[in-house]
């Protein structure tokens, strides 16, 4: 009985590709962490770069905030925070888009042959 278990669970790895599946969650953490680290070690500090032309301390950029008044609340707008993490994820993007066309890595992925049946 249970190495009838083992076999229908090898089977269901073995034919729902969990192993690829495996695979591509460990490479795909260590490509976020990359494109993380080059994010934080380039593209921040050129964005701060730019930035300090029009701000005084652009690493102040997560605390900028708008106050609304109105009574009887106060509505703040965390928009620097806001800022901060789009621009962090059209760098980490774009970051993950110009490796993938420089290291030409869609050619990696085969593509399943599909045949269309007729039941006509």
């Amino acid at each position: 009985m249970p190495h009838r278990h083992v076999r229908g669970f090898v089977d269901f790895v073995r034919t729902q590709s969990v192993i690829g599946l495996a695979i591509g969650l460990a490479i795909g953490t260590q490509v976020t962490a990359t494109t993380k680290t080059i994010a934080d070690g380039f593209i921040t500090p050129l964005v701060n770069f730019v930035l300090s032309f029009f701000m005084s301390n652009p690493k102040d950029l997560q605390s900028q905030t708008w106050h609304v008044s109105g009574p009887p609340h106060i509505l703040i707008i965390q928009w620097g925070l806001i800022l901060s993490f789009i621009i962090e994820l059209i760098a980490v993007a774009a970051v993950i888009y110009i490796v993938f066309k420089v290291l030409r890595l869609d050619r990696l992925d085969l593509k399943k042959d599909v045949t269309k049946t007729n039941s006509d």
